[in-house]
């Protein structure tokens, strides 16, 4: 019984699967929709012409429940189109209403659809905190008005089936070259290859390119049931479609990369789905795949933009929807070549013909 205790807890599967996965997950999902202080957060906007002496203003800008743009740093106009901000907030004074003192005016889009109403729900929050500091003669200290124009619709599959074919590439990358080189070593195939006059960067390659060929091909079938069945945005039609796959086949490699390292570091084959998860899982919860970035902590979200599924989840929408050129996705291309170029440099290092 003892020495049965022993080898669970010896064993990497039974830790990882029994304690880091429900850890992860719990935090995970505990976390979604909460800022730094564990309140829901919305990306918004001043007008430029909002007046910042009224306490309406203060209390709004030091909000925790808001997170607001800069105005030199951003395009805000573009960032509402995009729907990468939910609204625009001007505070104005109603020195003849009876009701309330201020308005609260709110400039939003069509685009911005799925965060109007957490942002609503947000500016009510504060206004009766507010209410119970301040203007007690009035009903409440501020109406709400938003003025919505007609953007580019944002749907739930132009959110969607980007991280969805972010999630395909990262799991068939690792997983499938991790165990068929580590399969293929394993059975001395590749020894026997690698004693052959065939360089072996060629059969590296060869195995490679039959990969990013089908994994394309799969991305294809991926795009076009989205396009055909729900609608989805291809904002510049078939050169946002190049665009994709330009991307993706960036992001295939440097998925592939990893699966290659981690065939030659794990020692036996148990071990190759502990290390591709702990590579893949995190991601998957925390680059924008399944819900937006923006429901994590705030403290994080700097950081997640760095991770290499963040980065081809991100250029994938701002390319499928934004219209964006590649040129546009220069950070979220950058990220994707630097982890390439590290993990490409390691698998050099621990990679292993026999």
């Amino acid at each position: 019984m003892r020495f049965q205790e022993q080898a669970t807890f010896r064993s990497p599967q039974s830790i990882f699967f029994s304690l880091f996965f429900p850890i992860v997950l719990i935090w995970i999902f505990g976390s979604i929709g909460r800022g730094s202080g564990g309140i829901p957060t919305v990306d918004v906007a001043w007008e430029p012409n909002a007046d910042s002496s009224t306490v309406l203003y203060q209390k709004l800008a030091h909000s925790e429940r808001l997170k607001f743009a800069d105005p030199k740093k951003k395009d805000i106009e573009d960032e509402l189109r995009k729907g990468r901000i939910a609204g625009i907030l001007n505070v104005v004074e109603q020195p003849d209403s009876a009701d309330a003192p201020y308005a609260i005016l709110i400039r939003t889009s069509t685009a911005s659809q799925r965060e109007i109403e957490n942002l609503r729900s947000s500016l009510k929050a504060i206004v009766a905190e507010v209410d119970a500091m301040a203007f007690p003669d009035h009903p409440t200290t501020a109406s709400i008005n938003i003025t919505e124009f007609k953007g580019r619709e944002y749907k739930m599959i132009d959110f969607f089936l980007p991280g969805m074919i972010g999630f395909s590439l990262i799991g068939s990358a690792v997983f499938g070259v991790a165990f068929l080189f580590y399969s293929l070593r394993e059975t001395l195939v590749l020894k026997r290859m690698y004693a052959t006059p065939i360089r072996k960067g060629y059969i590296i390659l060869g195995e490679s390119i039959s990969k990013v060929i089908f994994q394309l091909l799969t991305v294809i079938v991926l795009i076009a049931f989205g396009y055909f069945m729900y609608d989805f945005t291809l904002a510049n039609g078939i050169t946002t479609f190049i665009n994709m796959l330009i991307l993706c086949m960036l992001g295939l490699l440097v998925f592939m990369g990893f699966g290659f390292l981690i065939s030659g570091i794990s020692k036996n084959q148990n071990v190759i789905p502990i290390y591709a998860n702990l590579f893949m899982f995190p991601q998957y919860f925390l680059s924008g795949t399944f819900f937006p970035k923006t429901a994590l902590p705030a403290a994080i979200q700097p950081f997640l933009q760095y991770l290499p599924l963040t980065a081809l989840n991100d250029s994938l929408r701002n390319v499928a929807f934004e219209g964006s050129s590649l040129w546009s996705c220069w950070p979220q291309i950058l990220i994707l070549i630097v982890w390439g170029i590290v993990v490409y440099a390691l698998t050099t290092k621990f990679f292993k013909w026999e």
